[in-house]
């Protein structure tokens, strides 16, 4: 049995970074299927994926054609979903705007056990920001399927 049902990613618009991690951890081998979504904090109406960020996508053979931003919201607080922003300042301000909700909440570096820090947002700059954005994602999202995974089998041993 997976520790967790369902991963989402927390981006500011959900239409760059939150779609563009969330399409690459969608591609990854996970023992069992997980659901994979990303939300973003300030989303005033639904918009599709950047065109940039959509690119770079299909340069690497991943889409996310249906797309749209949505909000995240107390809803997305449950046991069985992890939560992931892109940077420490949105960490923060979630856990300071859900305080006794607050569950399985880190950044995508933190959770993954990287040095990386905060995730560049590439948002206005030229196409190749959003490849670079692009590969920091891959690696890091690599790291967090071994994590993934060795928290699955872990669980699955701690269960027997």
């Amino acid at each position: 049995m997976k520790k967790y049902d369902k991963v989402l990613f927390v981006s500011h618009s959900d239409t760059s970074r939150g779609p563009m991690a969330e399409a690459i951890l969608q591609n990854k081998m996970l023992l069992e299927d997980i659901l994979v979504d990303s939300k973003g904090m300030i989303v005033l109406f639904p918009e599709p994926v950047n065109p940039k960020a959509k690119e770079i996508l299909s340069q690497h053979k991943l889409e996310l054609p249906d797309h749209e931003a949505v909000a995240f919201s107390a809803d997305d607080f449950d046991e069985r979903t992890l939560i992931l922003t892109m940077e420490q300042a949105q960490k923060q301000k979630i856990q300071e705007e859900y305080e006794d909700r607050v569950k399985n909440l880190y950044t995508i570096s933190e959770y993954s056990q990287t040095e990386e820090g905060d995730i560049y947002d590439p948002h206005g700059k030229a196409l190749e920001e959003y490849g670079h954005c692009f590969d920091v994602l891959e690696l890091i999202i690599s790291k967090l399927t071994e994590v993934l995974l060795q928290e699955d089998e872990e669980h699955d041993s701690g269960s027997m």
